[in-house]
């Protein structure tokens, strides 16, 4: 009987870590377009430069923990 030793699954790391690479570019650019959209409350585009600035940083927050997510499993997982 041949004991496994617990390996981490190269693929699915490499995949976690683009998903933190994704998470990285929407937590600049959700709170940069935030605070461009409140310094010009005069502008046409006010309302929804606001809008798609908080579903970019609800995304940040969803995309860091599936990386997360992701990295975990692939040291942890047991396959």
């Amino acid at each position: 009987m041949e004991t496994e030793t617990k390996r981490t699954d190269k693929d699915v790391l490499v995949k976690g870590i683009k998903t933190m690479g994704i998470t990285l570019v929407l937590m600049f650019l959700g709170p940069t377009l935030f605070y461009v959209g409140l310094s010009n409350p005069d502008k046409p585009l006010y309302i929804p430069i606001l809008i798609i600035a908080s579903i970019l940083c609800i995304l940040a927050i969803y995309f860091g923990f599936k990386g997360l997510k992701t990295i975990m499993d692939s040291m942890f997982k047991n396959t």
